[in-house]
């Protein structure tokens, strides 16, 4: 775990000054406001394969692809199997509860999430999109029967099957799938709708989907921070960077807006 970076009294206080008197905020989040849960944050994946190919000699990103999934969903899920054993029994923190604790600060708090580990959810957001999907969710690409998993313990042979003899996988975008309808729906809902606030926190906002929404509020006047320890995409374009990590940070934020 990286060490604490210390965060300036008066960052804190120009981040509080620009998000007072904001109705709709929108936190868009990605691996680093997990990586205080344990969870290691390979581009928004896992820290497990960065420097080396898989023991199957392949790139992750074909491993986990959906091209791989429909030829050979045995290796698919090898993979999605052990990042999430990786991370079993994590759970969310301090950052993901000071996002809960602005919902009674703000009238409207949407979480974009590109995380697929359900804690923004467990901790008690309301209006989350999973904009990657959800690894606790399996459905049969066969017959869609959906079930719900705590963790994938018990899944025994891989591919798990459906009792209708159809192959399980879990509701989350494979690298070369596309972004679910409903997700997107929901987020053009809410930028349509308008946020006096953006919030980009431990993300690198490669996808252009991830930047548009600050994007969006530097165009339109609406101020956005970005609370992120190293260097992303949209660094020199939000109105402040508080370069440290999303636990050091917002539960501080909550404390000064409360």
């Amino acid at each position: 775990m990286a060490a604490a970076i210390p965060i300036a009294e008066q960052d804190l206080d120009r981040a509080a000054a620009l998000l007072r008197g904001a109705r709709r905020v929108l936190a868009i989040t990605g691996a680093g406001i997990s990586a205080d849960s344990g969870l290691p944050t390979y581009r928004g994946v896992g820290g497990l394969y960065d420097d080396a190919g898989t023991e199957d000699g392949l790139p992750i990103e074909q491993a986990l692809s959906g091209d791989m999934f429909r030829r050979r969903p045995e290796i698919c899920w090898k993979y999605i199997h052990q990042i999430e054993r990786s991370c079993r029994g994590a759970r969310h923190n301090a950052a993901h509860e000071a996002l809960v604790a602005m919902q009674q600060i703000f009238p409207g708090v949407t979480v974009l999430t590109q995380n697929i580990d359900g804690f923004h959810v467990d901790a008690g957001s309301v209006d989350v999109i999973e904009i990657h999907g959800n690894l606790r969710e399996l459905y049969c690409v066969r017959c869609g029967t959906t079930r719900e998993v705590s963790d994938l313990s018990g899944i025994g042979t891989l591919p798990p099957r459906c009792a209708c003899g159809g192959v399980e996988r879990p509701r989350v975008v494979l690298f070369g799938e596309m972004l679910p309808e409903p997700a997107l729906e929901r987020l053009q809902g809410v930028l349509e709708q308008g946020v006096d606030a953006v919030l980009s926190i431990g993300t690198t906002s490669v996808f252009p989907y991830i930047a548009a929404p600050v994007l969006m509020a530097r165009r339109l006047g609406a101020p956005s921070i970005e609370i992120n320890p190293g260097s992303s995409e949209v660094s020199g374009v939000v109105d402040l960077r508080l370069r440290a990590r999303a636990i050091d940070v917002l539960p501080a934020l909550a404390r000064r807006l409360s």
